[in-house]
């Protein structure tokens, strides 16, 4: 089995956040590249981009975009174990203490899960929560069933 894995950076909050957005964890390309949805061919930026219309060229407009959204961004997975990038690789997952961030942050009123894997973690261990949650289909390549302009139709609907 490969070694445990620390998710490597901090969630990106604002004061004003209002619907955090949630992945698993970060995939092989975002710890080499130190920020969220870091690899080339997922959309969640381009996504982001199309339901926002802010510019996502480079590490200060995404977070840019972020801040006048009141989106945040964090992941479920604070620790686990993993082969690849792939959600159904992770293993030996401790989760995010969730319920406590959203007690800092009394202004997120929605979680945003970017795919089955995510919103799956919160089920298990914050069932208990009352915050409206919704599905976001998964920005990854590796769910190319369904077309970008299908995930941002969504996207904009839901967030």
């Amino acid at each position: 089995m490969s070694e445990k894995l620390a998710h490597p950076f901090q969630p990106i909050i604002y004061k004003d956040t209002e619907t955090l957005i949630l992945g698993s964890f970060p995939s092989i390309k975002s710890f080499e590249n130190n920020f969220y949805y870091a690899h080339p061919s997922n959309a969640f930026w381009k996504i982001l981009e199309a339901v926002t219309t802010y510019p996502v060229n480079n590490q200060d407009q995404k977070l840019w975009l972020l801040k006048e959204s009141k989106f945040g961004l964090w992941d479920m997975v604070r620790e686990c174990n993993r082969d690849n990038s792939l959600d159904s690789s992770l293993e030996n997952e401790e989760v995010n203490d969730i319920a406590k961030f959203l007690e800092m942050h009394p202004n997120i009123k929605k979680l945003a899960f970017t795919g089955k894997k995510a919103e799956a973690l919160f089920k298990i261990h914050f069932s208990q929560l009352e915050i409206q949650t919704v599905y976001l289909p998964s920005p990854s390549s590796a769910y190319a069933k369904m077309p970008f302009e299908e995930k941002v139709k969504i996207y904009k609907e839901r967030l």
